[in-house]
């Protein structure tokens, strides 16, 4: 993956970038125009050869505590979503998101609001305009830098397909909606090891708000995890899920109660639990290397098909490694 970007800032709050964003996977010759994640059925055979490529513009300004931010926005795991809303793997394999988003930051509240616009459509499109909003707040009961700091997140997704001129798929209108909220706690040790200790516990929710894109209307889910880190490099994290006709948007598929082998296939419930291990090491201040292990064990109980077939399904284990260099390199053409 490599962003390139060219950034000049005419005034001390307003910023400006342009650039691109080039992904590549080895052993693969051509890529689909769009973002890889599933928006609907209008991607057709639109592709591009060499590399997956995408124009980069960002406009930044700053009003006071106000951050206000047009074109591609700082998404991702800047976000803070949690897994359950969030899978960290988009990091790598989605868009840059693009759109609009506000972000306000005082010592007992943080809010990032924002707008990302998936799928543009003309008159007489065979596909449907596609678009998430979503908010990613915190509610800060003390100083996060205290001994013991608590604090409850407020996370919502909502996305729309669909369209008023979508001429293809009249009755393909849907809303979707995932949110989150829960309570807090960081231990800052602030010992030669070990440096925090952190839990917190969720309630989630989702809503099919319109449509017929999902199979489920409702369900509801909760989340715990927590946490050490352990002197400047070490993160080691566990947790556990339970979902009962749950469907996560953007998360992890073991946090949901849809089948990812069958399709249309659902779990009435779904237990997971989870553990992951993070490393990571600054090398002077371009570069950084990382490691990172995962594991989750599911047993997501009767499976029920399209048909009506219900099966019991096993318990299974997956888990993931993955290693990266990255390179932040930033250097002044020319000062004004």
């Amino acid at each position: 993956m490599l962003r390139p970007k060219l950034t000049y800032q005419p005034l001390n709050n307003l910023r400006l970038e342009t650039g691109l964003h080039a992904l590549v996977y080895h052993g693969a010759n051509k890529y689909p125009n769009y973002s890889y994640r599933d928006i609907s059925t209008w991607k057709g055979d639109q592709y591009q050869h060499g590399m997956h490529l995408l124009p980069y513009f960002r406009v930044h300004a700053q009003l006071r505590r106000v951050h206000l931010v047009l074109g591609n926005l700082y998404g991702g795991s800047n976000h803070g979503l949690i897994e359950p809303l969030y899978s960290p793997e988009l990091n790598l394999t989605a868009d840059p998101e693009a759109g609009f988003q506000l972000l306000y930051d005082i010592p007992r509240f943080h809010l990032d609001a924002w707008i990302n616009w998936e799928s543009f459509i003309f008159r007489q499109d065979t596909h449907g305009e596609t678009f998430t909003v979503g908010l990613s707040s915190q509610v800060r009961y003390n100083a996060p830098d205290a001994h013991v700091h608590l604090y409850t997140p407020i996370q919502g997704i909502l996305q729309h397909r669909g369209g008023e001129i979508d001429a293809a798929y009249p009755s393909s209108v849907s809303t979707l909606i995932n949110g989150a909220t829960g309570i807090g706690a960081i231990w800052n040790v602030k010992r030669p090891i070990l440096k925090q200790v952190y839990a917190e516990a969720d309630v989630l929710g989702y809503y099919q708000q319109n449509g017929y894109a999902a199979p489920l209307d409702n369900g509801f889910g909760i989340y715990t995890q927590a946490g050490i880190r352990l002197g400047t490099n070490w993160q080691v994290r566990s947790g556990y899920f339970y979902g009962n006709d749950f469907i996560s948007l953007f998360g992890l598929p073991f946090f949901g109660t849809i089948s990812t082998k069958h399709e249309k296939g659902l779990f009435g419930r779904m237990h997971t639990a989870f553990f992951t291990a993070d490393y990571s090491r600054q090398f002077g201040r371009i570069f950084s290397l990382g490691a990172q292990a995962s594991l989750y064990h599911s047993q997501p109980g009767t499976l029920t098909l399209t048909d009506g077939t219900q099966t019991d399904e096993k318990a299974s284990t997956s888990y993931t490694f993955g290693i990266y260099l990255r390179v932040n390199l930033d250097f002044l053409l020319k000062k004004f």
